[in-house]
């Protein structure tokens, strides 16, 4: 299984991939063999989110692969590691993982915890990227703000449709609020339509199912300088 990711990497040219894999396990969660598929197929750093706890059998690889993330301001003593650093040709990138606080859990400060983990970074990376994972807007804005000049890209995750600000802040750090999911183009965010009304109106915990049918690949990608870790250029990808 390669997801269309190798053809689409060599058009783009892209030298690193990062995905966020907490959803890719029918819809909730993340499991072995699908994390080993996604590394099969070019995927250098798997990141994830709240949902990566959903699946027991997770927990131990989350300790025993590098490249495979949960953000980073959890409490200590929970299984995994939000940070990797690894090489692309002569350059090494460190790859963050956080999560947001707003309408998620209270974990630790997402903004303080990513400038104190940028600071330790700098001496063994050039180039810094983060995936913040967090449902509210303002909150990953906020957290950008903080960040710009500090890390090369923020990427934002979580809310599944994909936003149009991709833009370079003005200390030189790339962001998008939201890159948007890979997934069915045609349900409610990647889920049967149907079931999705049905939870609404009844207000019961209905289980979501995923959708079948044409579906989208999206993401953004970062054109960043490795002398300076300074973001060039963020555009969307959609596919």
């Amino acid at each position: 299984m390669h997801f269309g990711l190798p053809p689409l990497r060599k058009r783009l040219g892209a030298d690193l991939v990062v995905a966020n894999a907490e959803n890719a396990a029918d819809g909730l969660g993340l499991d072995a063999a699908i994390y080993a598929d996604l590394r099969a197929s070019g995927v250098d750093v798997v990141t994830s989110g709240n949902h990566i706890w959903q699946r027991r059998e997770i927990q131990g690889l989350l300790d025993a692969e590098e490249r495979l993330l949960r953000p980073e301001n959890y409490p200590a003593g929970v299984p995994g590691h939000g940070v990797a650093v690894v090489r692309v040709g002569d350059t090494a990138v460190g790859v963050v993982n956080l999560e947001g606080r707003r309408f998620l859990s209270s974990l630790r400060c997402p903004l303080t915890t990513g400038r104190r983990l940028a600071a330790g970074l700098r001496s063994k990376a050039a180039v810094l990227v983060v995936d913040f994972h967090a449902e509210a807007s303002d909150e990953k804005e906020a957290f950008a703000f903080h960040l710009d000049g500090v890390v090369s890209a923020i990427f934002g995750t979580h809310t599944h449709v994909q936003t149009a600000d991709e833009r370079v802040l003005p200390g030189g750090t790339g962001y998008i609020t939201d890159v948007g999911m890979c997934g069915a183009s045609g349900g409610v965010i990647g889920m049967k339509p149907e079931v999705s009304v049905r939870r609404f109106v009844t207000q019961m915990p209905l289980k979501m199912e995923v959708e079948d049918g044409p579906s989208a690949l999206c993401g953004a990608l970062a054109e960043i300088d490795p002398a300076t870790g300074r973001c060039l250029a963020m555009s969307r990808v959609r596919e």
